[in-house]
Order: C-alpha cells, then structure tokens, then sequence
C-alpha cells in the first residue's frame, strides 16, 4: 500500500518550507512520491515553491480551488484515486492552512481509497516565531489540526531551541485542545524542536513514522467560514524597490484589517520575486516561475483600503482584486 501523510500547520506556520525538505529527503533517499496541493482557493502560491521538487522521482498535483466544499472533496477523491492507481512509495498532503481535518481522514477510509492507501504520518507545523495571540478561528484551527498529528514540528528555530519556546509553543497548542474540549494533551514526546536544517536521518525517520491520533473534539468553524478572510490581488507589477515598503504599510494599516500574512509572486525583470511576508518579518526571494498576485489574509480585511495601496504604484492595466 502507498502511505500518505499529512502536512498541516495554520496560515504563515512555515509548512511548505518543512515540506520541501521533508519530500527533498524522501527522493534523495530512493522514494518515488506525489505531492498534492490540497487548497480551497482559487490561486496556488504554494505550488510555485514547490516547482524545484518535480522530477522522475516527484510528482506534484493540485486541486483547483474555486469550489464549494462538496466540489472540493470529490476533486479531492478524484485526485487521489489518480495517484493510487500509480503506486508511489508515498503521497504527502499539503492542505491549506483553513482545512477541515474529517475530509482527510474520512476520504481514505471510502473505497477503492482504503484499499490503496495507508496513513503514514501527520504531522502539524506550528510557528516558532508567533508571540502575538492567535485569533478564536486561526486557534481553533491549531488545535483541531494538533489533535491528530502524529509529530507536532516547530518552525523558524535558528540553531538550539531553548526550553522556554517549547514550552511556549506546548502551551499555546495546549490551551487550543483545551477551547474545543479535545482530552488529548501533547507533550515533549510528541515535539520535534530544533533548527531544520540541523535534521539528520534520525530525525526524518522519526518524522517518516510519525503515525497519527484519532482524537476527537467539537467543531466551531467550517472551512467556508473561514476562507472569507483571503483576498486575492492579481495582475500587479510594481518597482522593485518599493515592494518590501508597500508591504510593511499594508501590514501596519489597521484600516487595512488585521493581517497576519502577505505571500505570492511579482515580476522582476525576466524573472519572478517569491514573497512571503508575516507580521515578524517580510521574505523576498528569486524564484523561476510565478503569477502576479498577492495573497492577503487575515480578520476583517478589507479590500477597499489594500487596493490603495497598491494601485498608485501597480503598472499593469488588468489589474484587480478579489
């Protein structure tokens, strides 16, 4: 059977980034593997990340988003119907950050997926550099997904993770079980905190087999509810120069909303910029593919005032914002 894993982690955890190291090992190490973009919306800013995996030994597959919920899970069944009948060593999973955990488990254990597949790993990404309070949805949506991983990774640990952070971090995904009266508690034993590229094949098998918890808790938000805070702004070319500043104004604009992430693609010359910008710190780095448009999530965004801010300096006439 082809295992399957899952990779979560709430909207900016950094979960693309642990998964193109964790996919990276598992093809250097002779696996044949799929990666599925599994993502409600309507533009895949991850699956351009991910380009640089593709290869013999890698498959990437998305489901178009643009959907209703109902839509979605047959494409997704659909999907991994596909990649079933391929025979990989194992397919990984990357949902969006607003995803409804009982769609993964609950697909693979219809037919013909229950006789193809067997879940290997889920694992959930939680961010190590996030000290500001989560929001009630983005909370519920930690501890919902940390109920049933396997392995609970922490991200954006810069050499030795000290005590206080794991602690931290246990807390936080403590008190997130807690509100959705999950009687399922993590500890050390089930954290992995250190700088990821310190990972060794200790570390990677630890992650391989991970396995999973069939906790259960009470759900307080479907994943329409919460995709109401993702905007999308396409066709967007702006000097170079500026861009880091734009950003930094959009995120600091509370007429703007409260906004927790900023990610996509803007042309540069001949090539693209990746950008990938949290309230902690902004990225933007070269990449060889990419789309014009800019993600914006966070509560009650608004629309209206981002397209002040960006329009004065956006130079390309198709321009718009959704």
């Amino acid at each position: 059977m082809t295992k399957i894993d899952l990779i979560t982690g709430v909207l900016g955890s950094g979960k693309t980034t642990f998964l193109l190291r964790y996919a990276r090992h598992l093809i250097d190490s002779g696996e044949n593997i799929a990666v599925l973009e599994n993502d409600f919306g309507a533009v895949n800013i991850d699956m351009m990340m991910l380009h640089e995996l593709k290869g013999e030994h890698c498959r990437l597959e998305m489901i178009a988003g643009g959907c209703d919920a109902d839509c979605h899970r047959r494409r997704f069944k659909t999907q991994l119907i596909s990649l079933g009948m391929q025979h990989f060593d194992r397919v990984i999973v990357e949902p969006s950050g607003i995803f409804d955990m009982d769609e993964f488990f609950d697909i693979l254990h219809e037919s013909p997926l229950d006789n193809w597949f067997e879940i290997g790993s889920v694992i959930t990404i939680a961010d190590g550099e996030a000290d500001e309070e989560l929001s009630p949805q983005m909370e519920y949506l930690l501890g919902s997904e940390a109920a049933c991983c396997g392995k609970l990774v922490i991200s954006k640990i810069n050499g030795e993770a000290d005590a206080a952070l794991t602690q931290r971090i246990l807390e936080r995904v403590n008190a997130a079980l807690e509100k959705i009266r999950c009687d399922r508690r993590l500890s050390l034993r089930d954290v992995v905190a250190k700088d990821w590229e310190s990972f060794d094949d200790d570390d990677y098998r630890t992650l391989c087999s991970a396995g999973y918890r069939g906790s259960s808790y009470i759900k307080k938000y479907s994943p329409e509810d919460i995709e109401s805070s993702v905007h999308y702004f396409m066709h967007i070319a702006l000097p170079k120069e500026r861009i880091e500043e734009v950003i930094a104004d959009i995120m600091s604009d509370e007429s703007c909303g409260s906004i927790f992430r900023i990610k996509g693609a803007l042309p540069a010359g001949d090539g693209w910029l990746k950008i990938n910008a949290t309230r902690e710190k902004t990225e933007i780095s070269p990449v060889s593919v990419g789309q014009p448009v800019l993600i914006v999530i966070g509560d009650n965004v608004s629309r209206e005032r981002i397209d002040c801010h960006l329009k004065p300096l956006n130079t390309d006439s198709e321009y718009v914002s959704i």
